[in-house]
């Protein structure tokens, strides 16, 4: 813990480390869906914040608080008003709960109101997670995306440098500075707007409205993309949870490439280090990846989790980009000899690095086995042992 691991971050980043890799797990899931359950982390980590679990456990941490640095302002006139679906009466919009005892069953109403029309939203939180779940995503009609896309048009973004300040002062060298731009096109359409299947919809039923939105997302993009280059933050994730089996490599050369292409131009020319995350099934997809202007990919999943081997992983991105992440999270469970585990941390080092940020694709889960983040930290010390003079 001598290490300053936000400067090793950077460095494996922008290729300037000499050698070494880093080690960079995350382990939000474990972490918040145990204190969520009221299951006790154990032994020495009883009482842990998250932050100090990253301490302890002597790994960096992938810092993407920092995305809240980045505000969305929206047009004057747009209102939001939170109902409880079925009465009417006003509610608060719903909050994170800390553990179930604090979910809020109430289905509520989140109604958009704007001088280009209405939209509708309705959402209900899970029993099981901090998450919400939608009843009713806020685009259900072509009339609703309309709005969605006027609202784009009228969106503008600010820097937060007081809470920039705050997030570096609770993590230290933890990790670099790291945020996550918000997803383009048909991602933005699936995972924000309407659903997976009724986005699949969209952009076959209504391919003007749709592209109306598309175009309309990406020069607000464009703008946040001002502030972004403006700021302290050099390393930059595109958030887009690239998931073949949904988005085929029709849409994705299509829509995808060509914006994931001009967003890396403008970012590159402000000297970012840029990556996107690609979980799920990424085989159809992964001949394209130098195409895309990135300098590297977060959470490939290799098999047996994924639909991809570590030698195709390797073929896709050469020795140019870094791969971020690669072992199977299932290797964190004891369904897996630790063996599989170690083999696959070795394996990925000696076929990756340097161009390595060696993590979990995607996280270890709320099962895993947590004293296993510190046996693949060993095996990363001891790797860049050699590189100290």
């Amino acid at each position: 813990m001598s290490t300053n691991l936000a400067q090793l971050h950077h460095q494996v980043m922008f290729g300037q480390s000499g050698g070494k890799i880093i080690w960079q797990p995350r382990i939000g899931c474990w972490y918040y869906d145990k204190k969520f359950m009221g299951q006790p982390l154990g032994g020495p980590y009883t009482g842990m914040s998250y932050v100090e679990l990253f301490r302890s456990l002597g790994c960096s941490a992938r810092i993407y608080d920092y995305g809240d640095c980045f505000k969305r302002i929206e047009h004057p006139q747009v209102r939001h008003i939170w109902q409880d679906a079925d009465s009417g009466e006003r509610v608060e919009p719903p909050q994170v709960p800390q553990s179930r005892h604090e979910v809020d069953t109430r289905k509520k109403q989140h109604i958009i109101e704007t001088p280009a029309g209405t939209q509708v939203e309705i959402v209900r939180q899970s029993p099981n997670n901090p998450g919400t779940i939608h009843v009713k995503w806020e685009v259900a009609s072509e009339e609703e995306l309309k709005v969605a896309t006027w609202r784009e048009e009228n969106t503008t973004w600010q820097w937060d440098q007081e809470r920039y300040e705050a997030i570096r002062s609770e993590w230290g060298d933890m990790g670099a500075p790291t945020a996550y731009l918000p997803r383009m096109n048909v991602q933005s359409l699936y995972l924000n707007k309407m659903g997976t299947q009724a986005g699949i919809y969209a952009i076959c039923d209504w391919p003007d409205t749709t592209e109306g939105y598309f175009r309309a997302l990406e020069e607000s993009h464009e703008r946040l993309i001002e502030v972004v280059n403006a700021c302290p933050i050099d390393i930059i994730n595109f958030g887009e949870n690239i998931h073949a089996s949904t988005l085929s490599p029709e849409l994705f050369v299509k829509y995808h490439l060509p914006t994931c292409q001009r967003r890396c131009e403008r970012l590159h020319a402000a000297g970012k280090f840029v990556h996107s995350h690609w979980d799920g099934d990424t085989k159809p997809l992964l001949a394209y990846a130098k195409q895309t202007g990135l300098d590297g990919i977060e959470a490939i999943t290799p098999q047996p989790q994924g639909d991809v081997t570590l030698e195709e992983v390797k073929e896709a991105l050469g020795d140019e980009m870094v791969l971020l992440d690669g072992i199977p999270a299932i290797y964190f469970d004891d369904m897996f000899p630790i063996e599989v585990l170690t083999d696959c941390a070795h394996k990925i080092i000696e076929l990756f690095a340097p161009r390595l940020v060696l993590g979990i694709s995607d996280e270890i889960s709320s099962t895993g086995d947590i004293e296993r983040i510190g046996v693949v930290g060993a095996i990363v010390d001891e790797y860049n042992a050699r590189f100290d003079t």
